[in-house]
């Protein structure tokens, strides 16, 4: 059972800042922070406890005795991310839902930004997003889309916007959607993927009007989800299963977004290898009984390889090959197969060094 509502009656709100949270009282009060100090008529902010066993109940009941214009719902059994937002999106008011994450930061002036582009016509707006390490002293990427102006999808366009947008729409804080709409397509189906908001965008019909907004208006805590166990099975299994699942478009814009079967590049494999996500434990549940013949004896050497050696490596890789890519180099630093040898190195070689809380 939930607790109550805590808002007033009234005229519905156009927006509804949607939280989800479970186990994260180390952080969300920075999320709420940056949300409160930017509140606006028409805009209210809800938070759903999916049962959290630290100290966030703690933390809420100081925030709300604080902010009683915060609608805090606690419920009693955690069941899971997907049903905790669809559960936010039914307790909403507004009109429009911003499914915010609980673990990063709306930036100034995020919420009037929005609010400026509700129209009543748009079905959803995609913002943008920067990205900075844990405790948000480092940027380290400037916008995970590159535009220079807000680009708006007709209904027609569906296959572009799929291809621009999916992978930035796996970042479930940067989708701001109808209520309607949302209450209005299959939900259930995607409980348990981790992305229910991208399969209710994504299932067929299409969406009708859809904008994209050039502008970051969240900066993500990089590296601090909840699945981070989970990595090598969600970004290999979970996702280009998704992705692959949505009928309305063809296979030349599935794989622009996600090879269907990302386990069997060797370079995917490899860099889970150094980030530790890919063990013998990961090939003995996801690819064994996929593989076979050199296949099967690639993913198992990789698997045994040591995992301080292929950190190494893949910080050469990046020198040598990617030295854009700033993002990727700084996940293999703060890995936890990240030695001595792969730091001096990256220092060395001129690719930063990573600071994470």
């Amino acid at each position: 059972m939930s607790v109550p509502a805590r808002s007033g009656e009234g005229a519905a709100p156009r927006l509804s800042i949607c939280i989800a949270t479970y186990n994260r009282a180390k952080f969300i009060g920075e999320t709420l922070d940056s949300i409160l100090g930017q509140m606006a008529p028409g805009v209210e902010l809800l938070v759903v406890d999916g049962a959290s066993t630290d100290d966030t109940p703690e933390l809420m009941a100081r925030y709300l005795s604080r902010h009683p214009e915060i609608r805090y719902l606690r419920e009693q059994v955690n069941s899971g991310v997907d049903r905790d937002y669809d559960k936010a999106v039914g307790y909403a008011r507004g009109q429009y839902c911003w499914l915010m994450s609980d673990d990063d930061l709306l930036k100034p002036g995020a919420i009037q930004r929005v609010l400026s582009a509700l129209d009543g016509k748009t079905e959803l707006i995609v913002a943008n997003t920067d990205i900075w390490n844990a405790d948000f002293s480092e940027r380290l990427l400037d916008r995970r889309l590159e535009l220079a102006a807000d680009v708006d999808y007709a209904e027609s366009e569906r296959e572009r916007f799929f291809v621009d947008t999916a992978n930035q729409l796996s970042f479930i804080g940067c989708v701001i959607i109808s209520r309607a709409f949302w209450l209005a397509r299959d939900r259930a189906s995607y409980y348990g993927t981790l992305f229910i908001h991208v399969g209710v965008i994504f299932q067929h019909p299409a969406i009708r009007a859809a904008r994209v907004i050039a502008e970051p208006l969240v900066s993500i805590r990089d590296g601090n989800a909840n699945w981070a166990p989970r990595t090598f099975e969600i970004w290999a299994m979970k996702w280009p299963e998704l992705i692959w699942s949505f009928p309305d478009f063809p296979d030349a814009a599935k794989h622009a977004v996600c090879p269907r079967e990302q386990w069997r590049r060797f370079k995917f494999v490899f860099y889970h290898r150094a980030m530790g996500s890919y063990s013998l434990a990961e090939f003995r549940k996801y690819l064994s009984a996929r593989t076979q013949g050199t296949a099967w004896i690639s993913a198992w050497a990789v698997a045994a390889f040591p995992g301080k050696a292929a950190n190494l490596i893949v910080v050469l890789y990046y020198f040598l090959l990617k030295r854009a890519s700033r993002l990727q180099v700084f996940d293999v630093l703060c890995s936890r197969y990240a030695s001595a040898a792969s730091r001096f190195v990256a220092h060395v070689l001129g690719l930063g060094s990573a600071r994470r809380k």
